[in-house]
């Protein structure tokens, strides 16, 4: 149980997720855990499913929490540092989602010697089956880095990176889930063609992506070692592989890997020249 009072400003679907994540693994109480946004009916139904305390008043919650979990837009989050940096002091730890905006940018905004750490979740994270690299800033400590990753760890699986490495893993796993679900997209369009009705399809894809990736964590094997342990000699599977390398498609992930790294790095450039 963390005993800290923790504040989720910004209450959309990443926040939810948290939310039902720490509660579920018994992390932390409803009562410990403010959340914050700018519609009431929205915060209403966060009071009533998970029984947290909700305001409309960013400041009040911030000046109340230990934890501020920054869990807005990146478009938004320079609005709402500026208005919350009046609360903010070294005693609490920030730690936010967005994606792409530096921590030297939060901790200008909030102050001297104010603890940040930057994550990068994925949208799995919204079934409890996620992804997040964490990073800290200059005055982040061990221990704030190990209530972080208990607060993601609520929704997936963490793991710690220095800060120059998080566009790489936004463009691996931040952005990840997208290429998934255009390849189980195309499985299940492949699965049509060849007769199979979409339901039908869809279900064997999504299962096969699930399965595949269960087995590969269970056994901690190499991927090429599970992809040699489906095929036989002159069988189905060696077929299939073959028009997917004659296709380019490993080429065509790691092309989209590298681009989506490169964007993320552009957008973080953008943040710095307008802070």
């Amino acid at each position: 149980m963390l005993e800290r009072t923790i504040a989720f400003i910004g209450a959309g679907n990443m926040a939810e997720a948290l939310i039902k994540g720490l509660l579920r693994a018994g992390t932390a109480r409803p009562d410990s855990i403010i959340a914050t946004g700018r519609r009431e009916e929205r915060l209403d139904t966060l009071r009533r499913t998970y029984g947290v305390r909700t305001t409309l008043d960013n400041v009040a919650a911030v000046r109340e929490a230990d934890v501020v979990v920054l869990a807005v837009k990146p478009q938004a989050l320079d609005k709402v540092l500026i208005q919350v940096a009046p609360a903010a002091d070294p005693k609490k730890l920030f730690i936010s989602v967005a994606a792409g905006v530096p921590i030297s940018v939060m901790e200008r905004r909030l102050g001297q010697g104010v603890r940040v750490i930057r994550t990068m979740p994925n949208t799995p994270s919204l079934v409890g089956m996620g992804a997040c690299a964490l990073a800290s800033g200059e005055h982040g400590t061990e221990e704030d880095m190990a209530v972080a990753s208990r607060i993601f760890q609520s929704v997936g699986i963490t793991t710690v990176v220095e800060e120059n490495l998080l566009d790489a893993v936004t463009g691996l796993s931040g952005s990840g889930p997208a290429y998934i679900f255009l390849i189980i997209e195309a499985l299940s369009d492949a699965g049509v063609k060849v007769g199979l009705p979409r339901y039908t399809a869809q279900k064997l894809a999504a299962q096969t992506v699930l399965g595949s990736a269960q087995l590969l964590i269970e056994t901690n094997a190499h991927p090429g070692q599970l992809k040699d342990q489906v095929t036989s000699p002159g069988g189905t599977a060696i077929a299939g592989l073959h028009t997917l390398e004659a296709g380019g498609l490993r080429t065509t992930l790691i092309n989209a890997v590298e681009a989506a790294t490169r964007r993320s790095r552009e957008l973080g450039e953008q943040f710095l020249e307008k802070s």
